[in-house]
């Protein structure tokens, strides 16, 4: 995501204050119905497919129910009619007689009449009565009196009562027939008695049965397709309105994104819970697995805890009083101060925070970490190097000088004030810097980078002096890294001794060459270091908002305490096998002392 600096902001230099960044996103083709419309009628088909599948299981299980109890009321009417005496004697009285009798003696006889009777008191479609032939001797069509009876009557005549849905020559009926015994033998089967009932008491008391079930779906189907309704604009409300093609595109986009920039970048959601983080985040703040933590747990850094915080009230602040007019600078608007970096885990970094919002909707926050170490620590080498350069420059121009002043003595013939001139520029070298002791460091490029700072000191009314100790001869293989590391321990000590009330105010720097190593320490007159700036920083509970946090820079820090250069010198000497070290905080004589010592600086034949 592309973020935007002040004028006049150096390569690598201050990011700017948390401003509102709009979210964007890819065009798409968009679609002839929308996704969240696709998916509410989805949803409303599925639930009308559930809800006919489940009224069509109702259906026939209840249906199935209806068979069943039909077939028990048919079957307790034949069991009935079976049982009557008049029913078994006449069944048995024509099962015995030889000849049969004719179809019109069974017509008029009293089987049929019974049979008659029962289907008007019960409502049965047919009760029909046969011998042991399956010959009827009843039936509701007297033509069909006297025939065998249409459906097979072999399991009565063995004695088995049986029940059926079955097709007859009256139609489809729920079905019952149960054997007929003799009333002179009883354990004869003389007859069958057949029972049918209508389908139509089957349907009548499904629809009947069914009429709450349908309105109950009904009912179930409106609020499934109000809570549908609710789900879909719940799901456009969660995805802005994108489609699935844009929000493919956003989720390709954001891991090209991520992984393809150099900086460090977290995504925060609106109640600061990290939703994304690339790998160079992750490596410049030291996050482990931070995606779904809220970023007081995934971020171990104080000072970037207070940052993010305080950035957060800044926003709040700015829409607190117009929520719907948000200015592009929140910085501009309020003139805030410019964000120092951070020191973190021993790298110097920019931590940018920015709103995310679309449509006046707060999505969020982005964080950017950018990593300005190489930058810092190459300014730095520059501005030692410049220092030095002057100060040789210096002393060329100085030393043409007493060049031209002795070679015009020897010209006139005054050979004895020539030897006295040079034994006077003998003692104190070509240039005569403001410098106690200069002549204990003989090591051409710190004799003239300390005579240098010398003089930057004595304008800002410190006075540089060289320890008594000091001794150090040969010429350095690095003389641009051992700058870099004295240089930001003598602007320390100038900057302490300045801000102190102490009187006089000086520095001092001992400078030791032992074989190949070279020992630094400098010594200031200041009120010395409050804390030890190489110790880890303890995590506070809740950074107070636009406060500075723990290794944050600027000018309102404490001379010693601010830690930028100190760390970034640090990580100079211990590339060079040495270190670098507060030995002590303060005392009652002197402020703070540094110490510094930078392994295989000097040939080892070259002097000691």
């Amino acid at each position: 995501m592309p973020t935007t600096h002040p004028r006049g902001t150096p390569p690598g230099g201050r990011p700017a204050t948390p401003s509102t960044t709009p979210l964007t996103v890819p065009s798409a083709t968009p679609l002839t119905v929308p996704f969240t419309t696709q998916v509410n009628r989805s949803i409303v088909a599925a639930m009308i497919v559930v809800s006919l599948i489940t009224l069509g299981l109702f259906a026939l299980t209840g249906f199935n129910r209806l068979v069943q109890q039909t077939q028990e009321s048919a079957l307790r009417i034949a069991q009935t009619v079976a049982q009557t005496p008049e029913v078994r004697a006449g069944a048995e009285d024509e099962s015995e007689r030889q000849p049969p009798s004719t179809d019109a003696e069974l017509v008029a006889g009293t089987l049929d009449d019974y049979a008659r009777e029962v289907e008007g008191r019960t409502g049965a479609l047919f009760v029909v009565i046969t011998d042991d032939t399956g010959r009827r001797l009843a039936h509701p069509v007297p033509g069909e009196i006297g025939d065998p009876v249409s459906t097979s009557p072999d399991a009565a005549l063995r004695g088995e009562e049986t029940v059926s849905w079955e097709r007859g020559t009256l139609g489809v009926s729920a079905r019952a027939k149960v054997p007929v015994y003799g009333l002179d033998r009883p354990g004869t089967v003389v007859g069958e008695v057949s029972v049918g009932l209508p389908p139509t008491e089957v349907w009548s008391t499904v629809l009947a049965d069914a009429v709450p079930v349908v309105l109950s779906t009904a009912l179930a189907l409106g609020v499934g397709g109000l809570l549908a309704r609710f789900i879909t604009r719940r799901l456009r409300e969660k995805t802005l309105g994108l489609q699935p093609e844009e929000l493919l595109a956003l989720v390709h986009d954001q891991q090209a994104v991520l992984q393809g920039v150099d900086d460090g970048v977290v995504g925060l959601s609106a109640d600061d819970v990290v939703t994304v983080c690339n790998d160079r985040a992750a490596a410049l703040l030291g996050l482990d697995d931070p995606v779904g933590r809220r970023v007081e747990e995934a971020v171990g850094h104080a000072g970037v805890v207070g940052r993010i915080k305080g950035a957060r009230s800044l926003a709040v602040a700015t829409t607190a009083d117009d929520p719907d007019e948000l200015p592009a600078d929140p910085a501009v608007a309020h003139d805030a101060p410019p964000a120092p970096p951070l020191v973190v885990y021993g790298r110097l970094v920019y931590v940018d925070v920015h709103d995310v919002r679309r449509e006046g909707r707060l999505l969020g926050r982005v964080v950017i970490v950018r990593d300005v170490t190489a930058v810092e620590d190459l300014t730095r080498r520059l501005t030692a190097v410049g220092t030095l350069a002057g100060a040789l420059r210096e002393q060329r121009h100085e030393f043409a000088n007493r060049i031209h002043v002795v070679t015009g003595l020897v010209r006139a013939g005054d050979t004895t004030e020539a030897l006295d001139y040079l034994d006077r520029i003998g003692e104190h070298g070509p240039v005569r810097f403001p410098v106690a002791n200069a002549g204990l460091v003989r090591e051409p490029y710190l004799q003239a980078f300390l005579g240098a700072k010398a003089l930057e000191a004595e304008r800002q009314g410190v006075t540089l002096r060289i320890g008594p100790d000091a001794d150090v001869s040969g010429s350095l293989l690095h003389p641009e890294d051992v700058t870099t590391v004295l240089g930001n321990l003598v602007d320390n000590g100038i900057a302490a001794a300045v801000a102190s009330e102490r009187a006089p105010r000086w520095v001092e720097v001992e400078a030791l060459r032992h074989g190949d190593e070279l020992h630094l320490s400098v010594m200031d007159s200041g009120d010395g270091a409050a804390a030890d700036p190489f110790a880890p920083e303890p995590r506070p509970a809740e950074p107070e908002p636009g406060a500075p946090g723990p290794g944050e820079a600027g000018p309102a820090g404490p001379a010693h305490g601010h830690g930028i250069g100190l760390r970034l010198s640090a990580d100079v000497a211990r590339r060079h096998g040495g270190e670098l070290r507060l030995a002590m905080g303060r005392t009652e004589r002197h402020g703070a002392v540094f110490v510094a010592r930078l392994d295989h600086q000097f040939e080892q034949e070259d002097g000691r």
